[in-house]
């Protein structure tokens, strides 16, 4: 039996690089990472986010599920490059996909993304590595709204998505298509303190919505419980004590209907998508 995808997924570029602008404390060392894995399968965590280009976090995490007894118990979902201009698509993404699959330590992934959105013209031929039985399912990692219809055929779609961010909105509730949430805050910069976020319109939203009383993090997480459809929620974490908060707060119940509405009132109409999407903000 394969393993099932929880409600909450576990990010793990930070297991192979330092990555987030409100990461202060780095990579973790292998044995928090260790640690992480073990506390998150304990908990009910069974899905992991990883891919090639997170620095050595494939390798990392095969290392440790394996030690750990646990290479046959997450949902790993992992991705291909960006594919070249010349030779063969499906022979670069099979040679990709088993590599991958040899530096995780398991047969199969759960789920197989295309890395760069403009690589959805592959679609086709991602799918038939599920039938070489590489994956089981097949979809695309979305970044920006020129590509937001691209995966219309995906069995799964990778979307940012948080309270500010309102771009992909229409992907969920798309009959079984899984979504994986992405951003939930905002690369961070929902949680860090007012003076540091940059950008004035985030600022007077974040001000906004910490009057309606309910914690930022709790906010986050419960608002995006409530999107339609199969989905899950991805958070990454350096440390047990953020895996240990992340995995309190999925466990709270979505948004009522009442707290979901005083939410977008503050956050809609949505804000520029220079504004929400953290790979344009040195480009402000």
């Amino acid at each position: 039996m394969s393993p099932v995808f929880s409600h909450l997924m576990l990010g793990t570029v930070q297991f192979g690089m330092n990555y987030g602008v409100a990461n202060v404390t780095g990579k973790p060392s292998y044995e928090t990472v260790k640690a992480i894995l073990k506390e998150a399968y304990d908990s009910g965590v069974t899905a992991l986010d990883t891919a090639p280009e997170y620095g050595d976090s494939e390798e990392v995490i095969g290392r440790a599920l394996k030690e750990l007894g646990l290479s046959d118990r997450f949902a790993v979902v992992t991705k291909i490059p960006t594919l070249p201009e010349a030779g063969d698509p499906e022979e670069f993404m099979k040679t990709s996909l088993e590599n991958s699959l040899n530096r995780l330590g398991i047969p199969r992934a759960a789920a197989v993304l295309l890395h760069t959105e403009k690589d959805c013209i592959y679609l086709d031929v991602l799918k038939t590595m599920c039938a070489r039985g590489l994956t089981e399912r097949a979809g695309i990692s979305l970044n920006t709204l020129k590509y937001k219809d691209a995966g219309s055929s995906a069995d799964c779609l990778q979307i940012p998505c948080s309270l500010l961010d309102h771009r992909f909105d229409s992907c969920f509730g798309k009959g079984e298509r899984l979504c994986f949430i992405r951003g939930a805050y905002l690369q961070g910069m929902l949680l860090m303190p007012q003076e540091k976020i940059p950008f004035p319109e985030i600022r007077e939203k974040r001000r906004r919505l910490e009057n309606l009383g309910i914690p930022m993090a709790e906010l986050a997480l419960r608002y995006l419980a409530g999107k339609k459809g199969p989905k899950c929620i991805l958070t990454g974490v350096e440390t047990l004590e953020q895996l240990r908060e992340n995995i309190r707060l999925s466990q709270l119940p979505p948004l009522s209907a009442e707290e979901t509405a005083a939410v977008e009132e503050i956050v809609l109409p949505p804000l520029d998508e220079a504004l929400v999407s953290p790979w344009m903000w040195n480009r402000k």
